[in-house]
């Protein structure tokens, strides 16, 4: 993988306002891997509070944006993979409890694997709650649905507790009843949260940033209320 981050040019975002932290401020970044562009070209800036969600077709360069930013979010940032990245021998608190593997001594990360501390459980329980998953607390991942298995991966990143929420693709197994309660809890978990959906309904009616990719470039980057049919038509259109 090469990157190109190249100064230059301004993002195309809504205006903000004066002495508004920049979390993140990309100018016209090129990703490539094999020397062929992910993403090419692209500014984006993106500020402290922000909740925004990446759309675009399958290969647009959604993914690869975002793990660039996760890339750049340090020690603050936490990640809901596309995969899950689960251990699934392990159980549903073991892979929450995960997400702050680093913050802990390597003796204190053993000792929680044989006995977990109740501290840590009653830390993780109310996250479990607001999943759903408060009954599969000891039971093993690999014998959770799709479904389920994606809601640990949030809670992993939720317990995380870091200023920087990111999520690729983080409700697509999810039931579409859940969906809804699952992206408010990401919301409201981080200051800052940046997804790529594929949902593109989903993502309007639970963001009010937009940004479009379509050949590895921002097409558009709007408030959702004024992101139109015609727009999604555009971007999501077929090669002929």
């Amino acid at each position: 993988m090469t990157v190109d981050p190249t100064a230059g040019g301004e993002a195309n975002r809504p205006a903000s306002g004066a002495n508004v932290r920049a979390v993140f401020e990309l100018r016209n970044v090129t990703v490539a891997y094999d020397e062929v562009p992910a993403i090419e070209r692209v500014s984006l800036r993106i500020e402290e509070g922000e909740k925004v969600v990446l759309i675009g077709p399958s290969g647009a360069g959604k993914s690869t944006l975002l793990r660039h930013l996760y890339e750049l979010s340090g020690e603050q940032g936490a990640l809901i993979h596309q995969d899950y990245s689960l251990i699934p021998q392990l159980s549903v608190f073991h892979n929450v409890y995960a997400g702050r593997l680093d913050q802990h001594t390597a003796w204190r990360n053993f000792r929680t694997l044989l006995r977990p501390d109740l501290r840590d459980m009653h830390t993780v329980q109310p996250i479990l709650e607001a999943l759903d998953l408060q009954d599969k607390t000891h039971e093993r991942v690999q014998a959770l649905s799709g479904g389920q298995q994606q809601r640990v991966a949030v809670g992993r990143a939720v317990y995380r507790d870091g200023q920087i929420l990111l999520g690729d693709e983080p409700v697509s197994a999810i039931d579409p009843h859940q969906a809804g309660r699952v992206l408010e809890l990401i919301k409201g978990s981080a200051a800052t949260v940046v997804l790529a959906m594929h949902d593109v309904q989903l993502a309007l009616e639970h963001f009010s940033r937009v940004v479009a990719l379509r050949d590895g470039q921002i097409t558009f980057d709007l408030p959702a209320a004024q992101v139109d049919r015609n727009m999604l038509s555009h971007l999501y259109r077929a090669e002929g």
